[in-house]
């Protein structure tokens, strides 16, 4: 009885510890890996996301780029980390496509994650070269069709968001465009400046100003929602291709398994920093559009993303190694 009765102290002196940890975080600086390079958009918001939460939560949240495979390199970091609350992952929505097309992945995002919340949406917009006869969806689609194989559409990379997208709209209009990859979106935007492809799914904050400067026209946003960038831009469902939808946001994550009072915390705190009206007017104009979704509504939009891409890329023949 003596040996029992030490042994329970021992573990309860193991546990007490761990618990007092739990109930004071975070106790120490915070991780948060970026798998994006530094000065991007994601990296951006994820810096001012981290200075708000450690002033509002007392300790340092600091940034660790770990950019390159297609954002693998820093999601494999997270996944692999502890689950006590001290790596944490800032992901843009192509982790998403990553898990999609590649194959032997060394994790499973809706496995090895704990979704805090979608931070905020970079909304993805239909734009082409204004040589181009056509002024909504609609024309869009009855050009195609006239037109088949014509037209270019450009995007950032074979396998990226931007190309799915297009397959995406070429197979629900019943069109195919034919595909011309760049490395990456800016370039692949000032080949829709120049005419060398007519058609691209990119960025609706970084054509806001080439479209002003008659560079190219928006059509529609691609989005499941009118954008704050540009309200009175219709969706590409509501312009005429019902049920089309691309949602390009930026995700706050933890490893899976972390504390759920910490991911509740994390939420919470978030949320509260998004929803003051200075950080959300800061963000409305530096091209973001601040999000508040549950832990929940996040897992939810990984699963239909991987599940909507691998369609996709199924169907295109897309696959990655």
């Amino acid at each position: 009885m003596k040996r029992l009765m030490l042994v329970l102290a021992g573990v309860m002196a193991l546990s007490g510890p761990a618990i007092a940890d739990d109930a004071k975080y975070p106790a120490r600086p915070v991780r948060v890996v970026v798998p994006t390079a530094p000065a991007g958009g994601v990296d951006l918001l994820a810096r001012f996301v981290a200075q708000k939460l450690g002033d509002r939560m007392g300790e340092q949240f600091f940034i660790d780029n770990r950019p390159g495979a297609a954002s693998m390199i820093g999601t494999r970091t997270v996944t692999a980390a502890a689950p006590d609350g001290y790596t944490l992952m800032m992901a843009p929505s192509s982790i998403a496509v990553t898990a999609a097309i590649k194959k032997d992945l060394p994790y499973d995002i809706e496995r090895d994650l704990a979704p805090i919340m979608i931070v905020a949406e970079t909304p993805y917009a239909l734009i082409i070269n204004p040589k181009l006869p056509v002024h909504s969806v609609k024309e869009l689609i009855a050009y195609a069709k006239a037109h088949p194989t014509e037209l270019n559409v450009g995007s950032a990379g074979f396998g990226s968001a931007s190309h799915l997208a297009s397959d995406l709209f070429d197979n629900m209009a019943g069109i195919k465009m034919t595909h011309v990859p760049n490395k990456s979106m800016g370039p692949a935007m000032l080949d829709v400046i120049a005419g060398q492809v007519s058609v691209l799914f990119g960025g609706l904050p970084a054509s806001l100003a080439a479209e002003k400067a008659g560079q190219l026209r928006i059509l529609a946003v691609a989005g499941s929602r009118r954008s704050a960038l540009l309200p009175d831009m219709p969706t590409i469902a509501e312009a005429g291709l019902p049920g089309y939808e691309v949602n390009n946001w930026v995700g706050f994550l933890a490893p899976a398994k972390t504390d759920p009072k910490i991911v509740a915390r994390l939420h919470d705190e978030a949320a509260a920093i998004l929803n003051e009206p200075a950080n959300k007017k800061y963000l409305v104009e530096a091209g973001f559009e601040p999000v508040v979704s549950t832990p929940k509504e996040f897992a939810a939009q990984l699963t239909s993303d991987v599940k909507k891409w691998r369609e996709v890329a199924e169907r295109a023949g897309i696959s990655g190694h």
